[in-house]
């Protein structure tokens, strides 16, 4: 019976970033490195074209401003066009071959562009046509040097181990396993040392559905633990029942799960050609958000928060006094909430009870509840008590907008009362969101009425958009103002 690997005695990677002798450098951070390293080229390429053409004609001191200008709009537009088919992923970066015709296409691209703007604008005084030849002719011979030296670099550091995949986990059998060779590795991660759990080989049903479990499991507090973002899955197509069970029981973490090519299916294609192709693989779950757009919305995270800080600072300080003068107790109430990925973490209000629940049991506060203090009825109503979250939002627990957390004792109640209460979990809580904004707030002593919260945040997941953030900010300001379940 095994559900591990043959060295470990419990489900685990088999290959840890812990265990590796190197110090692995993140290989998310490799398309930053590489597209800084295209707009250097470029840029400097257009003030050598700029600076050469003036000491031809008997210039000694040119004027470099207008030459950087127009590298630095060159490497934008280059960077933004060639870009876009993931010319700067780890897994394509990776591959051996320079990808010579598609930086001399989008070159030629960005000097068409160029000159474009150019006759547009008409800077040809400002900027010369022989220091633009120049710039032309120099920058495609350093962006093609530039390339051949980062994938012998990249080659060199995935030979070393000193680059792996900690965003990324791969979940197989151990035929399948067994079967992936470096090259594989490289053509599928762009890596060879990569985070590897395999899958119970039992031949009886019961047992290997038991030990898959306690693999899953593992894989998911992995998952957590490291912050991956993907898991590849490399199991025979043909086994459906272990892929439907294997995305059921993982289906609750907001990653993306995609099915690699199994060995029949790798034999059916022209498998030699590998490194020099995009390798298929099935996408069985979405990832909620895109990294892109997790990094907009928390950047209008930051940037808004601020401003309400500084904004409602006075309004805090007064409440903070009169909840003092109002009787004893902290300022501060503080209750354990899970966040995104079901972590947990301390999110903060203004104390409005004289109790301050936070264990395995938490009353629902009611309508005219004697536990809510004089003070705490203003503000509950007014919502002046969610203030202090502005600071989990600043500190990355919380976001303006999204899926209100609950205290951990209701998230266990639901989590058993309804199956897709854990997906609200795939983005981070809000002070306000989707469900508060349309009235389902409040008190939910029905199931019914947790039922529509969550059918609302699950809705603002799968729709998300920074104008549906903009909508929601406007829509709450108006339910604070209708104080509709606020007590």
């Amino acid at each position: 019976m095994s559900f591990g690997s043959d060295i470990h005695d419990k489900p685990g990677p088999l290959s840890s970033p812990i265990e590796r002798r190197h110090t692995t450098f993140p290989c998310e951070s490799i398309p930053y490195v590489l597209s800084t390293a295209d707009a250097a080229v470029i840029l400097l390429s257009s003030l050598i074209g700029g600076t050469l053409y003036q000491w031809s004609i008997g210039n000694p001191t040119p004027n470099l401003l207008p030459h950087c200008a127009v590298g630095l709009l060159a490497s934008f537009i280059h960077i933004l066009r060639i870009s876009g088919g993931g010319y700067y992923d780890f897994q394509y970066a990776s591959k051996p071959r320079v990808e010579a015709v598609d930086i001399l296409v989008s070159w030629v691209t960005t000097g068409l562009l160029l000159a474009f703007f150019a006759f547009l604008l008409k800077i040809g005084v400002a900027y010369s046509r022989g220091a633009f030849v120049i710039f032309f002719f120099l920058a495609p011979v350093g962006l093609l040097g530039v390339r051949k030296v980062s994938k012998l670099v990249l080659a060199r550091a995935i030979a070393l181990g000193m680059i792996g995949r900690r965003d990324m986990v791969l979940i197989g059998d151990q035929l399948e396993l067994s079967v992936l060779e470096p090259r594989d590795l490289l053509a599928f991660f762009g890596a060879g040392d990569v985070n590897r759990f395999m899958l119970s080989k039992d031949e009886d049903p019961l047992e290997r559905e038991a030990n898959d479990i306690r693999v899953v499991n593992s894989v998911a507090n992995f998952v957590r633990e490291r912050n991956a973002r993907e898991i590849l899955l490399a199991v025979p197509w043909t086994d459906s029942a272990r892929i439907d069970f294997i995305r059921e029981h993982i289906k609750v973490l907001p990653v993306s799960v995609r099915l690699l090519p199994d060995m029949r299916v790798r034999s059916l294609t022209d498998y030699s050609s590998s490194a020099r192709q995009n390798i298929m693989s099935v996408e069985i779950l979405g990832a909620p958000l895109s990294l892109l757009e997790q990094g907009v919305k928390r950047l209008v995270d930051i940037v808004l928060a601020s401003i309400a800080l500084v904004f409602f600072l006075p309004v805090m300080l007064l409440t903070a006094i009169a909840i003092k003068l109002d009787g004893s107790g902290p300022v501060i109430f503080r209750q354990f909430r899970k966040g995104f990925n079901g972590q947990q973490f301390v999110m903060l209000k203004f104390r409005t009870m004289t109790v301050q629940e936070n264990g395995p049991s938490v009353t629902q506060a009611t309508r005219n509840d004697p536990r809510v203090t004089g003070i705490g009825k203003l503000l509950r109503a007014s919502s002046i008590d969610e203030l202090p979250q502005l600071i989990n939002v600043l500190s990355g627990e919380m976001s303006l907008i999204g899926p209100r957390p609950h205290a951990l004792a209701h998230d266990s109640q639901f989590e058993k009362m309804l199956s897709d209460y854990a997906f609200r979990h795939h983005v981070k809580p809000g002070i306000t969101g989707w469900a508060q904004c349309n009235g389902a707030r409040g008190a939910t002593p029905k199931i019914e009425q947790i039922q529509e919260r969550v059918k609302l945040d699950l809705w603002y997941i799968n729709n998300w958009s920074l104008w549906l953030d903009f909508q929601i900010v406007v829509k709450t300001f108006f339910e604070v103002l209708r104080k509709r379940n606020a007590f």
